[in-house]
């Protein structure tokens, strides 16, 4: 496991240079921001720093409207302490990364007690009040991740000898994580009914958190004898995990899922340690909720795609289709310019991109 472990920590490393200018940031902000970002995390995905946080920027100041970031470093009572300075700041709206659904309704309901209103971005808030849910299709994710793990097997010549098919789900406190594992037992479970895939383990990985992927995947291999087909990987900093036991353990790939599109879980596509990911263009995300934002703070009606339900009521929600992105189609998201081809085809892998 310290081989794992390591390979984790480097990737972690290479995440933290990503991010050092973003969170050095973290502590100096610009007070009377008219929108408040509330992020989640460094660790669990690049995504929040490297994707998200420059394309909130570009829009809202494209827009015209002054904002505040903040990250909550996988800290709860942190990133409430950190919308109530929003608040005290003079936000006027506020754009939310949930946590967890108590302490991000929490905040919600003390914002709009103020007369704030508050976006639910990419995660929705159980039980929360925010004005509408902004965010990918989170089901039709899974769906693709289901879809991309069968073709896997078909394609590795497996799908015919009843191949032993391992979860590893999102954080649990994250409503996503239960949309995209329901968009892939909705692929996966008929397969199991009918005998021809065996489920094997199944189980959330706490906080999203690569080290504990790791070492649950390296558990679920001892207890199969590893004797495990292919990963339904809720995204590509899982997928990095279960890469790096399969490395650890001498074992060949498996057909393996992964989503956000980072430029490791597409080296690893490019050299066939991993089938595909889904690639959610956080540039439209970050338009759209930028453009719900300013429509709050003039009290324009907001751009709806319907509404999605969240306990007893409806939510307005503005849903986002996502794409599938494998070995024959993923140099479609450095051409659309998301990210740069030497962002992935450097080092030992540039020799799969020529």
């Amino acid at each position: 496991m310290k081989r794992v472990f390591r390979a984790i920590a480097a990737g972690a490393g290479l995440a933290a240079l990503l991010v050092t200018g973003a969170t050095a940031g973290t502590a100096k902000h610009l007070a009377g921001g008219e929108v408040c970002v509330l992020l989640p995390d460094t660790a669990t995905s690049i995504r929040w720093v490297h994707y998200d946080t420059p394309a909130l920027k570009a829009a809202l100041k494209s827009a015209g409207v002054s904002s505040q970031f903040y990250n909550a470093d996988d800290d709860a009572q942190k990133q409430k302490s950190q919308a109530d300075q929003c608040i005290g700041n003079g936000a006027k709206v506020i754009i939310e990364v949930a946590l967890d659904a108590g302490s991000a309704s929490a905040i919600e309901k003390n914002a709009k007690a103020k007369g704030i209103p508050s976006i639910d971005y990419d995660r929705q808030v159980k039980g929360g009040v925010a004005s509408i849910y902004v965010s990918f299709d989170g089901r039709a994710v899974g769906v693709l991740q289901g879809k991309g793990i069968v073709a896997g097997l078909k394609a590795a010549g497996k799908y015919g000898s009843h191949p032993v098919v391992a979860e590893l789900n999102g954080g649990s406190t994250d409503a996503n994580s239960f949309l995209f594992k329901g968009g892939y037992d909705s692929v996966l479970k008929p397969l199991y009914a009918k005998g021809i895939l065996k489920k094997g383990p199944d189980q959330f990985v706490p906080g999203w958190d690569n080290q504990k992927a790791a070492t649950i995947f390296d558990q679920m291999l001892v207890r199969t004898g590893n004797k495990i087909d292919a990963v339904a990987a809720a995204n590509d900093g899982i997928a990095s995990s279960v890469v790096a036991d399969l490395k650890a353990h001498g074992l060949k790939p498996i057909p393996l899922s992964g989503q956000d599109a980072t430029p490791q879980g597409l080296q690893y596509i490019i050299s066939g340690w991993q089938t595909m990911t889904v690639w959610k263009d956080t540039r439209v995300l970050a338009k759209a909720a930028a453009a719900e934002a300013v429509d709050l703070l003039k009290g324009k009606p907001l751009k709806t795609t319907g509404t999605v339900p969240n306990g007893a009521k409806k939510e307005p929600a503005f849903i986002i289709p996502p794409v599938m992105l494998t070995k024959s189609n993923w140099t479609q998201i450095y051409k659309s310019g998301f990210i740069k081809k030497s962002d992935v085809c450097n080092g030992s892998f540039a020799k799969y991109c020529k």
